[in-house]
């Protein structure tokens, strides 16, 4: 079926950067495209279509649906298919989501924020946001999307002490403050503080995102404002929830997709509710993507995601069951994957990661022992251990030389990267460690050449993990090595994850090894929470990252001057009104990084292994795999996604 409609009024996916119309005025939008586009009506939606289930197609989509950009790599795709997937765990119909991608405003593959369900945003002078929406944009059941959706979840769910006891999320909230929330009409929304809210944003744009608005219509059902009493307290009985507000938590998680129920936004709709093995998701016939030749997305029909036990994803991947995979899978199963890769009809790509460092080494600076506590904080101590690292070892022996040597700091996909901020104290140079050991009033040994702590105890460091892969086990056999030339003697201890996260917090362990910073690929727009003492999850300052999380009623003040100046140039970064004063802040951060050496960073973008089906196509050759930003899959789009004969 093929309906005119003018794309006068459609805006782009190719959306430019947001334009700063005055100095306090920034607007993401798209520009008008001035050709007429025929929307063609989905082959196995036309079914339903002549049956009246289903409107047509020009009454499904937007009056300003958006429409994604066709590069030269991946082209105009065919409707149809079932795409399979493998995942770990029942929850992980989250993926959905994460895949999925529909997002306020989400990045694009360069990471700039466009909007994609909202037509537009303005930003006043950083704390004033105005979202328009797509007028006649619906829910995956058909129901209206409008500005009544934010409303109900603002008023009636962020602050509903019953439903949301800690109040709104704190994305929501600046300095402890409340927005001020107005709804104009149905298609506007406005959220105003009194200072700048830089984490809006990118809050809304993450893997998991900040949802301001839940399905009104069908949510009011379980909501006690809305609800009969008595129908309600049969729904609470029956689903054997603690209370209204506990049944009502459960039917509206968008983020975990559990419910089939709940209407969505995103291209595929879980119609399995859990427990289950095997999760069918069919397409959204009200999704508000199309292509350039007018075909609503997703291509794909229906997503299967099929359960299997992490240590199965590997061998499943490789006997076919799989049309798309890279979760479960590590750079170690790369040669097992490239030898089945002919016989059972896949590709493997080698997607870049970008965190810091694969793992890195997070000496604790919190530290409960005194002496150990003063040598850590010492700037001499962590460049020494850092050149006793041999990367290019490591590099070579564990990930066949394909990764990138150097401490951890931002990559040089980002436009913040300098090559010094990650080569400072990177090579390896025994006898520089040695001097500065020395220099630090540590040249004592016993008589196995191991250096002595100021009060005689010998400088046996214990690295504890996680003990979840045989990387880490083998990464550090090759530091322990290494260390030993400058006196130092390394031991391991792995132990549950929640266990260490809990002796890192308490300041119980000296150091431990864990992933690298999760986005080495940041632009000037995003937070360097990451690169401060905010978070008590930062391994090498937790309890500074406490106190900062709970506004000092727990954890331990900053009481050093390079993470004091740290916290003030984020509390800087917060208030900056100008893109170009955010990244002279950022390179301060990194500078400051880059010299006191507060994390040991090894080796970095170690390759992913992404196995592709002959038969799925549009799926980038090469491409950057994680979590945020990146939402894995996410940025490129799996909606484009197609399935060939």
């Amino acid at each position: 079926m093929r309906i005119c409609l003018l794309l006068a009024a459609l805006n782009a996916a190719w959306l430019t950067l947001p334009r700063s119309v005055s100095a306090s005025l920034e607007v993401y939008e798209a520009p008008p495209l001035p050709a007429p586009l025929e929307l063609l009506e989905t082959p196995s939606l036309e079914a339903a279509v002549a049956a009246g289930r289903l409107p047509p197609v020009l009454e499904r989509v937007p009056k300003s649906p958006r429409v994604v950009p066709v590069s030269s790599e991946r082209g105009l795709g065919r409707p149809g298919g079932e795409l399979r997937t493998l995942v770990g765990k029942a929850k992980d119909t989250r993926l959905l989501v994460v895949y999925g991608y529909a997002r306020l405003i989400g990045y694009d593959e360069d990471l700039n924020l466009v909007p994609d369900i909202l037509e537009r945003v303005e930003v006043e002078d950083g704390r004033r946001f105005t979202f328009k929406l797509r007028q006649g944009h619906r829910w995956s059941d058909g129901r209206p999307f409008t500005a009544e959706d934010f409303r109900f979840y603002w008023e009636e769910v962020a602050n509903n002490e019953e439903i949301s006891p800690t109040g709104p999320p704190k994305a929501l909230l600046v300095d402890g403050e409340a927005p001020k929330v107005e709804f104009p009409d149905e298609t506007t929304v406005r959220y105003t503080w009194t200072k700048s809210n830089p984490f809006l944003l990118t809050a809304l744009a993450k893997a998991r995102p900040l949802f301001l608005y839940q399905p009104a219509h069908y949510l009011k059902q379980f909501h006690a404002n809305h609800a009969d009493p008595d129908e309600l307290a049969a729904l609470v009985e029956a689903a054997r929830a603690s209370s209204w507000a506990a049944l009502y938590n459960r039917k509206a998680r968008q983020y975990r997709d559990n419910n089939p129920e709940l209407p969505t936004l995103q291209p595929w709709i879980n119609t399995t509710a859990p427990p289950s093995q095997r999760f069918v998701a069919v397409r959204n016939p009200y999704y508000h993507r199309l292509d350039p030749a007018g075909r609503q997305l997703p291509y794909i029909d229906t997503v299967i995601l099929q359960v299997a036990g992490g240590s199965l994803i590997p061998a499943k991947t490789g006997a076919g069951e799989t049309d798309l995979q890279a979760r479960g899978l590590h750079f170690s199963d790369y040669p097992f994957l490239k030898s089945n890769a002919k016989r059972n009809n896949y590709d493997v790509r080698l997607w870049r990661t970008v965190r810091g460092s694969q793992v890195a080494l997070y000496p604790n600076l919190n530290v409960n022992d005194p002496v150990w506590r003063e040598v850590v904080r010492d700037a001499r101590f962590r460049r020494a251990i850092s050149l006793a690292v041999d990367r290019q070892e490591i590099n070579q022996a564990i990930y066949f030389g394909l990764g990138l040597v150097g401490n951890q700091s931002v990559l040089p996909d980002s436009a913040l990267y300098e090559p010094n901020y990650r080569s400072a104290y990177a090579q390896f140079d025994p006898e520089a460690a040695n001097k500065l050991l020395d220099d630090l009033g540590l040249s004592a040994r016993d008589d196995r050449g191991i250096r002595l702590l100021p009060d005689g105890r010998p400088m046996d460091i214990v690295v504890e993990t996680a003990g979840e892969n045989t990387e880490e086990v083998d990464v550090l056999e090759l530091i322990h090595d290494s260390w030993l030339k400058v006196g130092i003697k390394l031991f391991s201890k792995p132990s549950q994850r929640e266990v260490l996260r809990n002796r890192i917090f308490a300041g119980e362990t000296l150091a431990s090894m864990w992933f690298g910073y999760e986005n080495a690929v940041p632009t000037a727009q995003m937070s360097p929470g990451e690169f401060a003492p905010t978070s008590q999850h930062s391994l090498h300052w937790p309890k500074w990252g406490q106190y900062f999380e709970t506004s000092g009623r727990a954890g331990e003040p900053v009481d050093m001057h390079w993470p004091k100046e740290l916290l003030g140039l984020y509390h800087a970064w917060r208030n900056a009104e100008s893109r170009t004063e955010k990244e002279k802040i950022w390179h301060r951060i990194l500078e400051i990084h880059a010299d006191q050496v507060y994390t040991i960073g090894l080796v970095a973008q170690v390759p992913q292994p992404v196995v592709v089906s002959n038969k799925l196509r549009n799926v980038p050759k090469e491409g950057i795999f994680n979590w945020d930003p990146g939402a894995q899959f996410g940025i490129y789009r799996p909606d484009s996604f197609w399935l060939a004969d």
